[in-house]
């Protein structure tokens, strides 16, 4: 029997998402891989009002005990201050950060520090997440698992 891997994960959502990460951590389970969630959610709310205090004392702790910080994709994502927080602070930190489409998710718009910052966004397969949380797969996929289209960018000269 091949022993599962064990990761700690953030996972960046909106609250309305909550359902969605039981469904996540299913999915990685049944592909081998056990997540130490360190995510805020409904089972471990907090009821802090201060922006300040809730990123600072909060947040940063669990990301940075992370490994990981996944973003589950969402219509309502890309316009949480929180979410783009967490995005950037991962990043300053050095975590390997992962976009995974929300179940079901057709495409929507992602949060501009994820589509800045990503190692990988991953649509709803387990082997895709699973590698994309391990490192072995950096990439962009649409929700569906297809390749992303790629975005011709303009070019410079370095002087």
């Amino acid at each position: 029997m091949t022993k599962k891997q064990v990761k700690n994960v953030f996972v960046s959502h909106i609250h309305e998402d909550d359902s969605g990460l039981k469904e996540l951590k299913a999915l990685l389970d049944e592909n081998g891989l056990t997540i130490r969630d360190y995510s805020i959610n409904s089972s471990s709310p907090n009821n802090a009002k201060s922006e300040t205090y809730i990123k600072n004392e909060i947040l940063a702790p669990q990301i940075s005990a992370c490994d990981t910080l996944v973003v589950y994709i969402s219509p309502g994502t890309k316009d949480s201050k929180y979410v783009a927080w967490e995005i950037e602070y991962a990043e300053k930190h050095d975590k390997n950060i992962v976009g995974v489409w929300a179940h079901g998710e057709k495409g929507c718009d992602v949060p501009k520090a994820l589509a800045d910052h990503a190692d990988a966004i991953v649509g709803w397969h387990g082997t895709s997440i699973v590698d994309a949380i391990t490192g072995t797969q950096v990439g962009y996929q649409e929700p569906d698992g297809s390749p992303t289209t790629p975005i011709n960018i303009k070019r410079y000269r370095c002087s």
